[in-house]
């Protein structure tokens, strides 16, 4: 039984949720363990905002306890490195500083899913300076480990100056969890359900279809926007009767794509977006719904794959593809079919785990 510990970011944390834990029984099934260690402290509150808004000679010190928590929090996992063969991680393990990788057991693997070593840089210089903080750090760990493993070719471009070895592996859907059903009630259903989930902090990415969407929605009753994520979206000028959220849970997220006739991904095409591994996009897929997205990064990649959705670059696109599945319900079908079946033969659980063993096996 080879033995890995796996240092995530957090229990709801996407990267970990879809990069580590999905992975964890499967991987034991063929002869893998991985123990999970999460820090007890959140690691996505970034120390430069922490004590925003107290006096100055206040702020200091109150960073300094904050990272001296935060190093507090991840004593379990390097001790747990080394009660293992190999150590798995997929961030920093404290925000902007390769402080504790070196104390690591080796050999480490860094799973890579954004670009991560970009930061929200501003007017302020101290954001400017841990933006570059940020990049140094990530690429000081890619040094250390023996294999990068990156969500996407643009991500591993990036690594290529810094990694020795780099291992192109997807994010893997659980195509038995997300799957098509298509009930007699669906069926029978005269309305279509145009869907998004994610994030509330990527909402501001479907907001920039809102125009198309509302010409939509205003032509078509029987049209309606249906939003999964953690907060409650907002928006100026759609029909806010037709416009359906329901919170994210684990539990459900699968249950709720199921509800939808259309999938959309829309994003702006910048260094940021190209390191998005598409999952989005997959979840749909997987479900068996056609999907709407933009042609950048990964997306481009996956839409070659089949005729599985349509590209959308600008407000005409958006509007005159929703258009196309509305009033060609066969053809949207077929193009679920379609990105069904791409999601089970390159993008499944089943398949990408062994593509993840793969190295675990080269490496022990």
């Amino acid at each position: 039984m080879i033995k890995v510990a796996a240092l995530t970011s957090g229990q709801l944390v996407p990267s970990t949720r879809f990069r580590v834990r999905q992975y964890i029984n499967p991987l034991q099934s063929i002869g893998i363990q991985v123990q999970e260690y999460i820090p007890n402290i959140d690691k996505n509150k970034l120390i430069p905002d922490f004590g925003k808004g107290l006096a100055s000679q206040y702020q200091k010190p109150l960073r300094a306890m904050m990272i001296g928590a935060k190093l507090a929090s991840r004593i379990p996992g390097i001790l747990g490195s080394w009660n293992s063969q190999i150590t798995w991680i997929g961030r920093e393990l404290v925000p902007g500083r390769c402080l504790l990788e070196p104390l690591l057991k080796k050999p480490l693997v860094f799973d890579i899913d954004d670009a991560i070593w970009l930061a929200s840089a501003s007017e302020y210089s101290s954001e400017r300076l841990y933006a570059k903080r940020v990049s140094q750090s990530i690429s000081s760990i890619a040094k250390l480990a023996e294999v990068v493993i990156a969500g996407n070719r643009y991500l591993a471009d990036w690594f290529a100056d810094y990694a020795r070895d780099i291992r192109i592996i997807p994010t893997a859907i659980d195509t038995e969890r997300f799957h098509p059903e298509l009930t007699e009630v669906r069926q029978k259903s005269t309305r279509f359900v145009i869907g998004w989930t994610g994030s509330a902090g990527n909402l501001r990415y479907l907001k920039t279809i809102e125009a198309p969407l509302r010409e939509f929605m205003n032509k078509f009753a029987e049209s309606e926007l249906l939003i999964m994520a953690d907060k409650p979206p907002f928006f100026k000028s759609l029909p806010s009767d037709r416009v359906r959220y329901i919170p994210w849970f684990p539990a459900t997220e699968a249950d709720v794509v199921k509800q939808m006739d259309v999938g959309l991904m829309p994003l702006p095409d910048n260094e940021w977006t190209k390191g998005k591994c598409s999952f989005k996009m997959l979840q749909y897929m997987a479900c068996g719904i056609p999907v709407i997205v933009s042609p950048v990064g990964m997306n481009a990649e996956v839409l070659a794959l089949g005729n599985l959705g349509i590209e959308a670059m600008n407000n005409s696109d958006w509007y005159e593809a929703l258009v196309l599945f509305f009033k060609n319900r066969e053809l949207a079908d077929e193009y679920g079919k379609q990105g069904r079946t791409v999601a089970e033969k390159y993008f499944s659980q089943r398949v990408v785990v062994e593509e993840i063993a793969k190295v675990f096996r080269e490496l022990s």
